[in-house]
């Protein structure tokens, strides 16, 4: 049985048709098609239910799929075994972060890495969403904020938070909000990274944990959108520290409450079948490093606005 035939198995199951399964291989649905019809003879099993439009595994393609899974996944630990002992570590990384902190930040540590090591392959997705790191085949998960999986490892990359800013333009015409509450008066930019709560913005101050309800006609999943609407004083914003870092030191958009903040950590997430993984082990503590003393570290604006 080919181990090929297994992996396009598998990515049939995840991505739920033969022509997305083929975008991801990187060949033609029929030869999708093909190859799983070669796997069906060999087991005697129907592994789908094919239709026009779609796509449905059997009860035996279930079965299929967790034998294949375990398969798959002994093969590699094998492999990341006779690669750790060579301290070379090898073979195919597969990373998912959110959009802003993976094109400016992770995406350029992560080339520095490949130059590092040259057998290790890179497999950036840019996702505004959390992903199921196991069933979606990744072997890293870059988050920003609290972890809230226990079922996975969690190991903090870099000290981060979120701090308010707005435009003088909008503050002098609606003035300065004196305290959290007050901020339920204002014009309130909203951003959702991922899955983080949507309209309560919880933050911490000298008198501790505070959190007020939020409303505004501006809302995106984008921070780069919601930086602009600051900066063009459609209302205050909370955003990580690294994403106003240029704005604020150019004078477009000023602290608001500079002594509240909301802990913002980014976050590397494993598997407990990934984390023992070589590949896995050094990209964690590259990306580490480089996000805290790198040329495209977090905390080169971090450092020098935290009391801005």
């Amino acid at each position: 049985m080919d181990l090929k035939d297994l992996q396009v198995f598998c990515e049939v199951v995840r991505r739920s048709g033969f022509a997305a399964a083929s975008l991801e291989v990187g060949t033609t649905p029929a030869h999708i098609s093909k190859r799983i019809g070669i796997l069906e003879s060999q087991l005697g099993v129907r592994l789908f239910h094919r239709t026009t439009r779609r796509v449905v595994i059997t009860e035996d393609g279930e079965r299929a799929y967790q034998w294949a899974r375990r398969i798959l996944d002994d093969t590699n630990a094998m492999s990341e075994a006779f690669s750790s002992a060579k301290s070379e570590p090898s073979g195919q990384l597969r990373i998912a972060t959110s959009q802003h902190l993976g094109r400016e930040h992770v995406a350029p540590i992560l080339s520095l890495l490949g130059t590092r090591y040259p057998r290790i392959e890179v497999w950036l997705e840019l996702l505004d969403r959390r992903v199921d790191l196991v069933s979606e085949n990744f072997d890293l998960d870059i988050r920003v904020g609290e972890p809230a999986q226990p079922q996975l490892i969690a190991q903090r990359l870099v000290e981060s938070w979120r701090i308010l800013c707005a435009s003088p333009v909008y503050l002098a015409q609606r003035g300065h909000p004196k305290s959290v509450a007050e901020l339920a008066e204002h014009e309130c930019l909203l951003y959702r990274e991922r899955e983080q709560p949507f309209g309560t913005w919880r933050l911490m101050g000298p008198k501790g944990p505070e959190s007020v309800k939020v409303t505004s006609r501006f809302s995106s999943n984008h921070s780069d959108v919601v930086k602009g609407w600051s900066v063009d004083g459609k209302g205050i914003c909370l955003l990580s520290i690294w994403d106003v870092a240029q704005p604020l030191r150019d004078g477009r958009v000023v602290r608001v409450l500079p002594t509240h903040h909301e802990p913002a950590d980014v976050w590397a997430m494993t598997s407990t079948r990934s984390a023992g993984s070589a590949k896995v082990r050094v990209c964690v503590e590259f990306l580490k490093e480089q996000l805290v003393r790198g040329p495209h570290a977090l905390q080169i604006g971090a450092r020098s606005l935290r009391s801005a």
